[in-house]
C-alpha cells in the first residue's frame, strides 16, 4: 500500500494494515447481513436492538466506525482516516476486485457495502466447505454481476402484474371470503417462476412443491397454471361435490399439471401437494414424494426431479417438523439432493411479534444445522429477489444441497381478509397502509428507465384482467365440483370420463409352497461369498432354516415371506424407521454386517430372483412425525 514518492513504510505496520483489511473483508462476509436493508417497511432490525446505519457512497470514517462497531468486536482494526486512500492487495477469499488485485480502502469498503449491505443479506460463512463459500462469494461480490436484460425486466413486470391483479380480482368478486391472499409479498410468484425457470434450464423436468395456505390460490393460478374457472368455482357455495372427496377448503387444495416452460421451451411437470391446517406437516410429505419420483425414474443424483418448499416465518421457526425434515435432507436413504426453501417472512405470526415467537434473530436459523446457505432479501426489490432465486436454483443444481431464500416482506391485510390487525400491531399497520405496492414501485422504475412506457404497462394489466373476467364467466357454467381437478398426482385410469371414481377390484393372491420354501431358505442363508457374520446371528439363521424344514413360521419369517412374495411380483418394498434393519427386538436381521470388513453389508432379500423388484431397508433418524410423513408420500 505504498503511495508514489513515499518512504519505505514500517514493515510491521504494513503487515498489520493488510491483516486489518482482510479482517474487515471477513467482517462484512460474516455479519454484513445484520445491517443490510432487508425490511421493506423500514421499521425493524434483525438484532432487535440496533438500527442500521445509513451509508452513502461517500465513505466517512466516523460513520464507518459506528458501522463496524455493529459488524465486529474489535472496532476499525486500527485503521485511521489516512488509510482510506491507500491501496491494499486483496486476499484470495474475496471477489470484490473483479479483474483488479488491489484497491484503495475507500473502494474496498464501498464494494463490500454494495455486496453485503443493500437489499440482499447473505448468510453463509458458517458453511465448513471452502469451495461452497468461494462459490457464494463469487456470486455476490463480483462487480456488476447482478444485471438484467430489458426482456427479463419486462417478464418480471408481467409476472408481478399477474400476481397482483389476481389478488385484486378475488377481492373485488369475493370481498367477504377468506382466501389468505398474497398482498405484501406479490413478488413470491415471479420468485417461484424464476426458480423453476433456472432449474428447468439446468435439466429439471419435475418440480414438487409444498406450501401453507397464504398465497396458495395465487400459486395455483400463476405458477402451476390451474384453470382459473376451476379456482373461481371453489368460491361458489351453491356448487356441491360430485363425490365425497376431502371436503377441504380451497386454500388447502393441491394440483398436478404438465406444461411447456415458456422461458426454456422444455416440458415441466409441476405438483403442489395438498396441505392441512398444520402448516409445516407437508414438508416431509413433499420430500417423500420427491424421493419416490427420483427412485422410480432412476434419478439417483436429483438432476431431473426436485422439490420447493414454502414456509411462513413463524411456523418455520416454531415447528419441530421443520427441524426433523432438515435432518432427513442429507441422509443417504432420505436425501432428495437439495430442496429450495422459500420463507414468506411477513414479520408476524398471526398476531405475534417475532420477538415473542422465536429466540433466534432470524426465522431461518434452523437451516444452519445442515449448512444450508440463507439468502435474505427485501421483497420490495424485485430484481434483487429474482437474482437471489437464480442463485438458489444454481446452488441446488451445483451442490445438490438445501438452500433458503428468506423473502422479507409484510402482510397487507390481517391473518385473513376478515381479520383486523390494528388491534395488536397498530404502528406496523399504519406504516403498511402508507406502503406503495411493489408492482406500482417497479412499474414506475421501468417507465423511468425507458424499459416500458405507461400505455404498455396499462395494456398488460388490461390483458390479465380480461383473462380473469372471461374465466369468471366460464365458471358460471360449472354445475358440480369434481375431485379429479384437485389431485397432486395423475392417478391414471382411476376416473371415468364423467369424473367419477371407477369401482376397484383386487386380484386373487396366493403362492405355491415351493416359492415360500425358497424365500425361507434365502432368509436363513448368507447369499454372498466370503462374508463373515456374527456367531449369534449364525444360530438365528440356523433356527430359521429348521423352521422352514419343519413347515413352521414365526413372525419374522412370515414377514420375510410376505415381503419376498411382493418382490417376486415386481413390487418395490421400502422398509423405513428406527432400527428396522436389525429389528428392535433383534428378530429381523434383514441387513447382515461383515464382522471383518467395516461397512460391508448384505441384504439377502435382494438375492431372491434375477428379475425381482429391489428391496430398500433403511434405519431412519430418531424422528417419528417427519419420517412418517416422508414414507406416507413415498408410498403414494
Amino acid at each position: 500500500c505504498i503511495q508514489p514518492g513515499e518512504a519505505q513504510p514500517n514493515v510491521d505496520k504494513l503487515v498489520e494494515d493488510h491483516l486489518a483489511v482482510q479482517s474487515l473483508i471477513r467482517a462484512y462476509q460474516v455479519r454484513g447481513h445484520h445491517i443490510a436493508k432487508l425490511d421493506p417497511l423500514g421499521i425493524s432490525c434483525v438484532n432487535f436492538d440496533d438500527a442500521p446505519v445509513t451509508v452513502s457512497s461517500n465513505v466517512d470514517l466516523a460513520v464507518f466506525k459506528e458501522r463496524l462497531r455493529m459488524l465486529t468486536v474489535g472496532g476499525f482494526y486500527g485503521l485511521d482516516e489516512s488509510d482510506l486512500d491507500k491501496v491494499f492487495h486483496l486476499p484470495t477469499t474475496t471477489f470484490i476486485g473483479g479483474q483488479e488485485s488491489a484497491l484503495p480502502l475507500r473502494e474496498i469498503i464501498r464494494r463490500l457495502e454494495m455486496a453485503y449491505c443493500q437489499h440482499i443479506g447473505v448468510e453463509f460463512m458458517f458453511i465448513n466447505d471452502l469451495e461452497q463459500c468461494q462459490w457464494i462469494r463469487q456470486k455476490f461480490e463480483t462487480p456488476g454481476i447482478m444485471q438484467f436484460t430489458n426482456e427479463e425486466k419486462r417478464t418480471l413486470l408481467a409476472r408481478l402484474v399477474r400476481s397482483t391483479r389476481f389478488e385484486e380480482f378475488l377481492q373485488r368478486k369475493w370481498s367477504s371470503e377468506k382466501r389468505f391472499g398474497l398482498e405484501g409479498c406479490e413478488v413470491l410468484i415471479p420468485a417461484l417462476k424464476t426458480i423453476i425457470d433456472k432449474s428447468s434450464e439446468n435439466g429439471v423436468d419435475y418440480v414438487i412443491m409444498g406450501m401453507p395456505h397464504r398465497g396458495r390460490l395465487n400459486v395455483l393460478a400463476n405458477v402451476i397454471r390451474k384453470e382459473l374457472e376451476q379456482i373461481f368455482c371453489q368460491f361458489d357455495s351453491k356448487l356441491e361435490a360430485a363425490d365425497e372427496g376431502s371436503g377441504d377448503v380451497k386454500y388447502h387444495l393441491g394440483m398436478y399439471h404438465r406444461r411447456i416452460n415458456r422461458v426454456t421451451d422444455r416440458n415441466i411437470t409441476l405438483s403442489l401437494v395438498a396441505n392441512p391446517s398444520h402448516l409445516e406437516a407437508a414438508d416431509p410429505v413433499v420430500m417423500g414424494k420427491t424421493k419416490a419420483e427420483q427412485f422410480y425414474c432412476g434419478d439417483t443424483e436429483g438432476k431431473k426431479v426436485m422439490s420447493i418448499l414454502l414456509h411462513g416465518d413463524a411456523a418455520f421457526a416454531g415447528q419441530g417438523i421443520v427441524y426433523e425434515t432438515f435432518h432427513l435432507s442429507d441422509l443417504p436413504s432420505y436425501t432428495t439432493h437439495g430442496t429450495v426453501h422459500v420463507v414468506v417472512n411477513n414479520q408476524i405470526g398471526f398476531t405475534t411479534d417475532p420477538r415473542m415467537a422465536r429466540s433466534s434473530p432470524y426465522p431461518t436459523d434452523v437451516a444452519r444445522v445442515v449448512n444450508a446457505p440463507i439468502f435474505h432479501v427485501n421483497s420490495d426489490d424485485p430484481e434483487a429477489v429474482m437474482y437471489v432465486c437464480k442463485v438458489a436454483a444454481e446452488w441446488r443444481s451445483t451442490f445438490h444441497k438445501d438452500v433458503v431464500v428468506d423473502l422479507v416482506c409484510y402482510r397487507r391485510n390481517g391473518h385473513n381478509e376478515m381479520d383486523e390487525p390494528m388491534f395488536t400491531q397498530p404502528l406496523m399497520y399504519k406504516q403498511i397502509r402508507k406502503q406503495k405496492p411493489v408492482l406500482q414501485k417497479y412499474a414506475e422504475l421501468l417507465v423511468s428507465q425507458g424499459v416500458v412506457n405507461q400505455p404498455e404497462y396499462e395494456e398488460e394489466i388490461s390483458k390479465y384482467d380480461k383473462i380473469c373476467e372471461e374465466a369468471f364467466a366460464r365458471s358460471k357454467d360449472e354445475k358440480i365440483l369434481h375431485i379429479k381437478h384437485w389431485l397432486d398426482s395423475p392417478w391414471p385410469g382411476f376416473f371415468t370420463l364423467d369424473g367419477q371414481p371407477r369401482s376397484m377390484s383386487c386380484p386373487s393372491t396366493g403362492l405355491t409352497e415351493d416359492i415360500l420354501t425358497h424365500i425361507g431358505n434365502v432368509a436363513s442363508s448368507v447369499p454372498v461369498e466370503n462374508f463373515t457374520i456374527h456367531g449369534g446371528l449364525s444360530r438365528i439363521l440356523k433356527t430359521r432354516g429348521e423352521m422352514v424344514k419343519n413347515r413352521t413360521v414365526d413372525w419374522a419369517l412370515a414377514e420375510y415371506m410376505a415381503f419376498g412374495s411382493l418382490l417376486k411380483e415386481g413390487i418395490h418394498i421400502r422398509l423405513s424407521g428406527q432400527d428396522v434393519e436389525r429389528g428392535t427386538f433383534s428378530h429381523r436381521h434383514h441387513v447382515l454386517h461383515d464382522q471383518n470388513v467395516d461397512k460391508r453389508t448384505c441384504i439377502p432379500m435382494n438375492h431372491l430372483w434375477p428379475n425381482q423388484a429391489p428391496y430398500t431397508v433403511c434405519n431412519s433418524s430418531l424422528s417419528e412425525y417427519g419420517v412418517l410423513g416422508f414414507e406416507l408420500c413415498f408410498t403414494r
